[in-house]
């Protein structure tokens, strides 16, 4: 299993200069932001579609450093009620689509997305019971008339390019854990007639998962047997043991009021310990899983440089683990 980075928390340094501190400090892959909430990142991704000089550029800095290209990410929300919001969304991920081979990888990484409640509607409707019945109505207009049709064609629009979609489950788009992430695969992949390998799978992040009460080790053994892990991210959750159980972890409060959450994200090591992360790659490697654990760095508490370096020290130190501890006999 390699180590690499959600290169975003690096956005306005050289992409040399990163490139060569991954290098340093032992990292294999490197994950690109390509556009939507993430912005342009380290170059803009419609230029360099247009430009084999660029696209050979960015490739040769990734092998100087000995960097493999783990997957492009354009999270966005492509079915936004907000049509100019939808469609520059849905555009930066069609040219991720087309840009990925052409870089090295065959993952573009995004979120679900969430319409409204109705057609009209003009913000995102995130459902979470089934009561009152108008949540239902919502719920049936979401995922048939927009989540499943949209998503149906973006399989079609990846097996033109022999690429896969990783969404990532996220509170507040309509794939949130590992129940709605095996539903809408099936049901896109069947509606969208394409045959063979898995179009539309996960990029597993558990951070999102612990603050649900989702055991994401449980997570990862449904979404494995269900032949869904495309990739995933390392990062971590810290529950607040005052907060939480007063008020519950669906919490809304800005997250610079890191001291009245009842959690908050945070470096590998810092939320869980060992006792997680060893069995949650444990897990990962059982249904086949050997690709990258990417770090995603959200620390409040910490720089961006201590909150990486601890990061891959950490998760160094569970890897090697996993790779000491493989049986003999297989």
């Amino acid at each position: 299993m390699k180590l690499g980075v959600m290169s975003a928390l690096f956005t306005g340094r050289p992409l040399e200069k990163v490139c060569q501190f991954l290098a340093e400090h032992g990292l294999d892959a490197i994950e690109l932001p390509a556009g939507a909430y993430l912005g342009k990142g380290f170059f803009d991704a419609k230029k360099v579609l247009s430009s084999a000089k660029e696209q050979d550029r960015i490739k040769g800095i990734l092998r100087e450093f000995g960097l493999t290209l783990s997957a492009l990410s354009v999270h966005g929300n492509p079915i936004h009620p907000d049509k100019k919001i939808a469609r520059d969304h849905h555009g930066a991920w069609e040219t991720a689509v087309q840009l990925a081979p052409k870089l090295g990888t065959d993952i573009v990484i995004t979120f679900s997305g969430c319409p409204g409640g109705s057609a009209r509607d003009t913000t995102p409707n995130w459902v979470t019971c089934p009561w009152p019945g108008d949540f239902l109505q919502i719920l049936d207009y979401q995922w048939n008339k927009v989540l499943v049709p949209y998503w149906a064609r973006a399989i079609k629009y990846c097996a033109k390019f022999d690429v896969r979609t990783a969404l990532e489950p996220h509170p507040g788009f309509c794939v949130y854990n590992s129940h709605t992430m095996i539903k809408l695969s099936r049901a896109a992949m069947k509606a969208s007639g394409v045959k063979g390998k898995c179009r539309l799978g996960v990029n597993l992040d558990p951070s999102h998962l612990f603050w649900q009460g989702i055991d994401p080790v449980l997570a990862a053994r449904d979404l494995g047997e269900a032949g869904l892990l495309f990739h995933v991210h390392a990062k971590d959750t810290q529950l607040d043991p005052h907060e939480g159980p007063r008020n519950g972890y669906l919490d809304t409060r800005p997250y610079g009021q890191f001291n009245e959450r009842a959690w908050n994200f945070r470096t590998c090591g810092e939320g869980h310990g060992h006792e997680f992360w060893k069995p949650f790659v444990s897990m990962l490697r059982r249904y086949g899983y050997d690709y990258v654990l990417s770090i995603e760095h959200e620390d409040s508490l910490m720089s961006t440089e201590e909150g990486f370096v601890k990061a891959a020290n950490f998760l160094h130190d569970c890897v090697i683990h996993e790779k000491a501890a493989k049986p003999w006999w297989v």
